[in-house]
């Protein structure tokens, strides 16, 4: 998060003051190069360039058109997706595709190509993009969409802000009856009733994820909570975004959320849920953005931050390898806070780069606790790889360059049309150690 001069990531590992700069100064270059920056919710270094500048993407972005129709909408690429929300909703309109915060912009929301609770029915955010102008450090905005400028287009939806300024887009949104969500919740005894069950949630709903205990052992290993979702055809009127009721307002001097804690939030949270499905109206901020209510939660972790680890692999070992996942962390000693299992459908998304393919990704968060947690999310890397899996870039600040290549062998297409003033703290040290490619000449600053 931004804030007197700080440019944060979320997890808070490496925290530095970086000097910012306006889009105008991309063309007269820098050592260290430019990024673009959001609202700073990637949780790694993706969003980070710190022997660079940044370019600060919220002052001044706005909302330019919207078409009650249609449900089209072109935005500046700072505006943030609740500012979206807080337009359409009472027309009647929905983001097609919202990742677990509304606090993130609309050109970070293409940047990493974010998907949701849907991505089995809808695929990634990018699918709903139509367009966007793509400002280069050769002082051109360019018009990209599947038909103009198509490989650029694919190109910078999933390229972590690496191909250009996005400086406005329009998406498509989606008509629903109403905001609010007509949620089904359940628990299940162990992973087992998870798999047992995914399979019919997900042909009857539109939504589905799972909150699982990563504490549990024995029989009860990844037992949890199944949260199924469709939007009310009676949910009333929603809501407009509105202010977090609770705040964070310092970072502890120990981590809250550690194996003591945890232990009593999971049992009181299994506890609480219906053993059977039972069906009720819930507001459509809580089912898709309930951390938003609370500013700052992300500083319970204490000083040192928190590394997430999201990965996805294949649907034929997804039992086993969440199972060993899970394993690897109780076995290290470590407590995950946020653990959330969901399915990735086959839609395709129209990124080059884009982080969910066919398969089951499982999201753990853990305090960092120095070397000892980098042994584990290593150990959980090496479980990840042998399935045939990949890691989340825009959650990750630690995969190793040969882990990154194995997530994501197409990189070197994303390098060949990166623009040459544009760097993050990610790519430089994961592709870049990687080597320059050789398949291709690398695009000048001039290049259409």
């Amino acid at each position: 998060m931004a804030n007197s001069g700080r440019y944060d990531s979320w997890g808070r590992v490496l925290r530095q003051v970086r000097p910012a700069a306006g889009m105008e100064a991309l063309a007269g270059g820098a050592p260290g190069g430019f990024l673009p920056f959001g609202n700073g919710r990637s949780y790694g270094d993706s969003c980070h360039n710190d022997r660079g500048r940044l370019i600060p993407m919220r002052p001044g972005a706005a909302i330019r058109a919207f078409d009650p129709d249609t449900g089209l909408l072109t935005a500046d690429a700072g505006i943030l997706l609740s500012e979206i929300l807080a337009l359409v909703m009472p027309h009647g309109f929905f983001l097609e595709v919202t990742p677990g915060t509304a606090q993130v912009t609309l050109g970070g929301a293409i940047a990493n190509d974010v998907h949701g609770k849907n991505h089995h029915r809808r695929g990634t955010f990018g699918g709903s993009v139509l367009s966007f102008v793509l400002l280069g450090s050769d002082g051109a905005s360019r018009t990209c969409s599947p038909e103009t400028n198509p490989a650029l287009f694919s190109a910078t939806i999933g390229g972590m802000g690496l191909t250009g300024i996005i400086e406005a887009a329009t998406i498509r949104l989606m008509k629903v009856p109403s905001a609010n969500v007509r949620q089904t919740a359940f628990r299940f005894a162990s992973i087992d009733g998870y798999f047992d069950a995914i399979d019919g949630i997900d042909a009857s709903h539109e939504y589905s994820v799972a909150w699982i205990d990563q504490l549990a052992r024995g029989a009860r290993l990844g037992r949890g909570v199944m949260l199924a979702g469709d939007h009310a055809e009676d949910g009333g009127p929603a809501r407009a975004p509105s202010a977090p009721r609770l705040a964070v307002p310092f970072a502890p001097p120990v981590n809250l959320l550690n194996r003591l804690t945890l232990t009593a939030f999971n049992a009181l949270y299994y506890g609480r849920a219906p053993k059977r499905p039972a069906t009720g109206i819930v507001s459509w901020a809580s089912y898709f953005h309930p951390l938003d209510a609370i500013t700052g939660w992300n500083r319970l972790y204490g000083p040192g931050g928190l590394f997430q680890h999201q990965s996805v692999y294949p649907s034929e070992t997804a039992r086993q390898t969440t199972i060993a996942l899970i394993e690897c962390a109780q076995k290290h000693g470590a407590a995950s806070f946020l653990t959330v299992l969901k399915r990735f459908g086959r839609v395709p998304s129209p990124g080059l780069m884009s982080f969910p393919r066919p398969g089951f990704t499982l999201t753990l968060d853990f305090a960092n606790s120095g070397e000892r947690t980098l042994r584990m999310l290593e150990a959980l890397d090496d479980i990840v790889l042998a399935a045939g899996g990949a890691l989340n870039p825009y959650k990750d600040q630690r995969m190793s360059p040969a882990m990154f290549e194995a997530s994501f062998p197409q990189w070197r297409q994303l390098e060949a049309v990166r623009d040459p003033a544009l760097m993050s703290d990610f790519w430089r040290r994961t592709a870049m150690a990687l080597g320059e490619p050789a398949m291709a000449p690398k695009r000048s600053a001039v290049a259409g």
